[in-house]
C-alpha cells in the first residue's frame, strides 16, 4: 500500500546550503581566531572560523577587491578595489555562546580615494590603529584606520609595492603602543628593493638591496633585531636591523610568496633557541628553517608534482597553527608539529567548489558526502558537522567525472578523465579513506559508473560497471580483501555509437541500463553482457537513466503488461517512463526549459525528481504526470541530484492523541505523548554555480500545520459566532480583526448598524437599539494602533464599493469622532505607532472615494429636486383637469 505522504502535495524547504566563500585574494583572521574575512569576487564575507557560517556579506562597489586589512581586534576593516576606492568599516562582532549564535554587523565609516592607482597590498599594525597601503604607482601611505586620514606619505619605490610589515615596539611596561619608540614600517616592491621607514621621523631609514626579483614577504623578529625578506628570486634574506647589512641568505629553489617568524618554542618536536622561519610559494607546501643556523627543518617539495602554489600564510598564534592559502582556492590548516619532516594537515577548507559534477552520500547513516568538483581530487565533507573537508581522496590524474556508492555506503566508485576507475574503502570510525583498487583498460574518459544495488555477504562489492567515451562498457571483477590480484575486466561490450553518459543497475542486480548521446537507452543482462532491449524515442542525447524501485510495477503508471520501469532524462528537455516488458514509453513529462541532466525516484517510486540545465529541480507525480513541485536555488546547470532517507522518531504534541500508562509504585495513571517513526527524505542538488543545496521534505509537516491552522480557524470562527450571539461586541470585533476576515467583520458591522444583530430582521427582539450602537462605537474608540490600522484598511476596501460604502462611512465616523486629531495625525505619519508609514496611503484612499461618494450624493440631491418639481407640476395639471 502506498505511503500516506504520496497522497499529499510535496513541499520542500532548504535545510543547508554549501556555497563558495573564497575566490582568491587576501584573507584575514582576527587575533582570537573567531572571524575569518575573505574575498568573494566583488564582495567581502565575514564567516565564523569554526562553523563556516556566513555572518555578514559586504557588497562591493562593482570592481574586484584587490586587497583588504582587518585590525587584530576585529573592530575595523579596510577594503580596497580596482576602482582606487578604499572603504573603512566599523565592525560589531559577537562571538558564539551556548545560547546565542555569532553575529557581525558593519557600518561604513569612510570611503576615500586611497591612491592614484589601485592599492595592491594593505597591512594593519598590532595595535589596530594604523593601516599601511601600497599602490601600484609605488607610493606607500600610512593611515589612521579609524579616522580614515593619511598620517604618512612615503615615496621612493620604483614599481608596484608588493609587501608591507609594521614593527610595533613595546614600552617599558611591556605594552605595545604609540608611546613606544622605534616604530618602523618595511616595504618591498617589484623594483627588488626593501625600504625601511621610521614612522616617528617620517623618513627612510635604509634601502636594502640583494634580491633580483619582486619582494613578496616581510617580517620582523620578536626583538626587532632581524628583518627577513622573501622574493620570487627563490632566496630568503636575513637583515641585521642595527647595521642594515645582510646577515644570511637561504636559497630555497622556489619562488617565495610569503615569509614570517614563529614564536619561540611554537614548533613542537624541535628544540631551538632562535625563532623558526616559515615560508611558502611555488612548491605548494610550507617550509621551515632555523633562523640561527639556516638549516631547513622540513623536507623540500618536489616542484614537478606541484600543480598549485601557496599565495599566503596566516600564523594563528591562538591555536598554534599555520593556515596556508593556495591558488586553487583552498585553505590548509597545519599543526606546528614535525612528523617527521613536514607539518601535518588536520583541516582543509575549500573556498570554492568550482563546478559540482557529481555527489554521493556515504556511510550507512549518510553522514558524509563525496563530491566530484571539476578536480582530480574527491572531497569528503560532513552533512552536519564542522567547517571543512573530512578528507581529500587523491589518486586520479585528471578530473573526476562520475561517482557511485554501494548499498552500505562503505564503498565509493569513481571514474575520471584519466581513463581510469577507482574504488575506495570508506571507514568513518577509523578516519580511513583509502583507494582499494584501480581499474585500467578504457581508451578514453569514463563518464558512467555503477556498483551493485544489493548487499552481499562478501566484504567487497560483487562487480563494477563502467562506461566510457570510447563507447564501450566494461564489467570488472573486484579483488577480495587480502589478495594482491589486479582487477580484470570480465567482459567488454561496444555499447553505443556515441559517448555513454550514465549506467544504472536494477534493484535485483540482474539488469543494467546504459544511456548515451546516440539518443538511445539499452537494457543489458548483467551476467552475460547481452543487449535485451533498446529504448528509442528521445530526440537528443540521453543524460540519465534510473531503474524504479522493485515495489513499483509498470501497471501502476499505465503499463498494460506490468514489469520493471525505468526513467530517463534527455537533452530534448523531457523525462520519460519506460516499461521493460515491451520497451515502450509509458509517459512523457514536459516542463523543463533546458536539458534534463539527472533523474531519480523518490517516495517509494511514486514520484520522480529531475534536474535541468536551467537550474531547476522538478518533482513529478508518476500517475498523473504533473509537476507537483519546483525547487529553485541554483543559477546554472544542475548536474547533481541524489537523496538520503533516514528513519526519525517524532513526539506527538500535547493536543494530539496520547496513551495512558500506570506507575508501578503508586498506581497512578499518567498521560504520556505518543512517538511515531517515519522516513525523512532529503534531496541534494549540486550545480555549476559551485553551490550544493539540501532540500528537506516537509510534506507531512506542512500538511499537519495546515490541518492545525484549519482546526484553529474553525474554533475561532465559532468563538466569533458565540461573541456575536452574546452581544460581546468588543471581543467579536477584536477577534474578527485578528482573523483577517473582512467579510465577517463587514457582516458584523452591517448587522449592528442596519438590519440587526447577527442578521435579525428589523423590528425583531434583537434589532439594533441605541444602546447596541453605542456599545459598538465604544469598542471602536478603544483599539490600539495596530487594530486601528487594520480597521482603516478594511474601511478603505469597503469604501470603494457603493453597496458597502454606507457601512464604511458609519464606522469611519465612529473612528474619527472617538479619537483625538493628534493621535490620528501621528498614526498617519507613522510616529511612535509601530505600524510604519502605510497609514497615510490608506487614509488618502479613504479620502478619494469619500469625496466621490459625496459628489454622487450631491448629484442625486440635485436630481431629486428636479423630480420633486416635476411631480409637483404634474399634480397641479391633474388637479386643474379634474376641476
Amino acid at each position: 500500500m502506498a505511503s500516506p505522504i504520496n497522497a499529499l502535495k510535496p513541499t520542500f524547504e532548504i535545510s543547508k546550503v554549501i556555497q563558495p566563500f573564497y575566490t582568491g585574494g587576501k584573507i584575514c583572521l582576527d587575533k582570537d581566531s573567531h572571524f575569518l574575512v575573505t574575498t568573494l569576487g566583488e564582495d567581502v564575507l565575514v564567516i565564523d572560523y569554526e562553523t563556516g557560517d556566513e555572518l555578514t556579506r559586504i557588497e562591493g562597489d562593482g570592481e574586484t577587491v584587490t586587497t583588504l586589512a582587518l585590525n587584530p581586534q576585529a573592530t575595523l576593516l579596510a577594503i580596497c578595489s580596482r576602482s582606487q576606492t578604499m572603504r573603512i568599516y566599523s565592525l560589531s562582532c559577537t562571538t558564539k555562546t551556548p545560547i546565542t549564535p555569532a553575529s557581525v554587523t558593519y557600518t561604513l565609516l569612510r570611503s576615500v580615494k586611497a591612491h592614484a592607482a589601485p592599492v595592491h597590498v594593505a597591512e594593519a599594525d598590532s595595535t589596530g590603529t594604523l593601516l599601511a597601503t601600497g599602490g601600484t604607482e609605488g607610493l606607500v601611505k600610512v593611515w589612521d584606520m579609524k579616522g580614515g586620514f593619511v598620517t604618512h606619505n612615503f615615496r621612493g619605490h620604483g614599481g608596484v609595492v608588493s609587501a608591507l610589515k609594521f614593527y610595533s615596539p613595546t614600552c617599558s611596561d611591556g605594552k605595545t603602543g604609540r608611546a613606544a619608540s622605534g616604530w618602523k614600517l618595511a616595504s618591498g616592491a617589484d623594483d627588488t628593493r626593501v625600504r625601511v621607514w621610521d614612522l616617528l621621523k617620517r623618513s627612510c631609514m635604509a634601502v636594502l638591496e640583494s634580491h633580483v626579483s619582486v619582494v613578496r614577504g616581510l617580517d620582523w623578529s620578536e626583538d626587532g633585531g632581524i628583518l627577513v625578506s622573501g622574493s620570487r628570486d627563490k632566496v630568503i634574506c636575513f637583515w641585521d636591523t642595527k647595521s642594515w647589512k645582510l646577515r644570511n641568505t637561504i636559497p630555497v629553489l622556489e619562488e617565495v610568496e610569503t615569509v614570517g617568524f614563529l614564536e619561540l618554542g611554537a614548533l613542537k618536536g624541535y628544540e631551538s633557541k632562535a625563532q623558526i622561519i616559515y615560508a611558502g610559494g611555488q612548491g605548494n607546501s610550507i617550509r621551515l628553517w632555523d633562523s640561527s643556523t639556516g638549516k631547513e627543518i622540513t623536507a623540500p617539495p618536489t616542484l614537478a608534482e606541484a600543480n598549485y602554489a601557496i599565495s599566503d600564510i596566516i600564523y594563528n598564534k591562538t591555536f598554534g597553527t599555520l593556515i596556508s592559502i593556495h591558488t586553487d582556492q583552498t585553505l590548509l590548516i597545519h599543526t606546528l608539529t614535525i612528523i617527521p619532516k613536514c607539518l601535518p594537515v588536520f583541516r582543509t577548507l575549500t573556498g570554492n567548489l568550482d563546478e559540482v559534477i557529481d555527489a554521493q552520500y556515504l556511510t550507512p547513516t549518510d553522514s558524509l558526502l563525496a563530491l566530484a568538483t571539476n578536480s582530480e581530487d574527491i572531497r569528503i565533507v560532513t552533512v552536519t558537522g564542522s567547517f571543512g573537508d573530512v578528507a581529500v581522496l587523491k589518486g586520479h590524474e585528471d578530473i573526476v567525472i562520475c561517482l557511485d556508492r554501494d548499498p552500505t555506503g562503505t564503498w565509493l566508485a569513481s571514474g575520471g578523465k584519466d581513463n581510469n576507475a577507482r574504488i575506495w574503502k570508506i571507514d568513518e570510525a577509523n578516519y580511513s579513506y583509502t583507494c582499494y583498487a584501480k581499474f585500467t583498460g578504457h581508451a578514453e574518459s569514463i563518464g558512467a559508473i555503477s556498483l551493485p544495488r544489493t548487499s552481499c555477504t562478501s566484504p567487497t562489492p560483487k562487480f563494477l560497471l563502467t562506461g566510457s567515451q570510447d563507447r564501450t562498457i566494461k564489467k570488472w571483477d573486484i579483488p577480495s580483501l587480502g589478495t594482491k590480484k589486479a582487477p580484470r575486466a570480465i567482459y567488454t561490450r561496444k555499447g553505443h555509437e556515441k559517448d555513454i553518459n550514465a549506467i544504472d543497475v536494477s534493484p535485483d542486480d540482474t539488469l543494467f541500463a546504459s544511456a548515451s548521446q546516440d539518443k538511445t537507452v539499452k537494457i543489458w543482462s548483467v551476467m552475460e553482457g547481452e543487449v535485451l532491449g533498446v529504448l528509442r524515442g528521445h530526440r537528443r542525447g540521453v543524460w540519465s537513466v534510473r531503474f524504479a524501485p522493485s515495489t513499483l510495477n509498470a501497471s501502476i503508471v499505465g503499463g498494460e503488461k506490468g514489469g520493471k520501469v525505468v526513467v530517463t532524462g534527455s537533452a530534448d528537455k523531457t523525462v520519460r517512463l519506460w516499461a521493460l516488458a515491451d520497451y515502450s514509453c509509458l509517459k512523457t513529462f514536459e516542463g523543463h526549459a533546458n536539458s534534463v541532466l539527472k533523474t531519480i525516484w523518490i517516495h517509494a517510486g511514486q514520484r520522480v525528481a529531475s534536474a535541468g540545465g536551467e537550474g531547476l529541480v522538478k518533482v513529478w507525480d508518476v500517475k498523473s504526470g504533473e509537476c507537483v513541485c519546483t525547487l529553485d536555488n541554483h543559477g546554472d546547470r544542475v548536474w547533481v541530484l541524489t537523496q538520503s532517507s533516514k528513519t526519525i522518531t517524532e513526539t506527538v504534541e500535547e493536543n494530539d492523541e496520547v496513551d495512558k500508562i500506570e506507575e508501578d509504585e503508586q498506581g497512578r495513571k499518567e498521560k504520556v505523548p505518543k512517538t511515531t517513526t517515519r522516513e525523512q527524505l532529503t534531496l541534494l542538488s549540486g550545480s555549476s554555480d559551485s553551490t550544493l543545496t539540501m532540500w528537506l521534505d516537509t510534506t507531512l509537516k506542512t500538511q499537519l500545520t495546515q490541518s492545525r491552522e484549519a482546526a484553529k480557524l474553525v474554533e475561532q470562527e465559532q468563538r466569533l459566532a458565540n461573541y456575536i450571539h452574546a452581544a460581546d461586541y468588543r471581543s467579536a470585533i477584536v477577534l474578527a480583526l485578528s482573523l483577517n476576515h473582512p467579510g465577517r467583520l463587514l457582516a458584523l458591522f452591517t448587522s449592528v448598524f442596519t438590519s440587526g444583530v447577527a442578521g435579525a430582521s428589523v423590528g425583531a427582539a434583537n434589532a439594533p437599539t441605541e444602546e447596541t450602537v453605542k456599545a459598538v462605537e465604544k469598542v471602536l474608540t478603544s483599539l490600539d494602533d495596530t487594530q486601528i490600522f487594520t480597521l482603516l484598511t478594511r474601511i478603505r476596501d469597503w469604501n470603494t464599493n457603493a453597496k458597502t460604502a454606507a457601512v464604511a462611512q458609519r464606522v469611519l465616523a465612529a473612528v474619527v469622532k472617538g479619537y483625538p486629531a493628534q493621535r490620528l495625525v501621528a498614526l498617519a505619519r507613522g510616529r511612535g505607532t509601530g505600524v510604519g508609514s502605510g497609514v497615510g496611503s490608506v487614509l488618502r484612499g479613504i479620502e478619494v472615494y469619500t469625496e466621490r461618494h459625496y459628489r454622487r450624493m450631491e448629484e442625486l440631491w440635485e436630481e431629486s429636486w428636479l423630480v420633486e418639481y416635476t411631480l409637483g407640476e404634474m399634480e397641479e395639471v391633474l388637479a386643474s383637469g379634474d376641476l
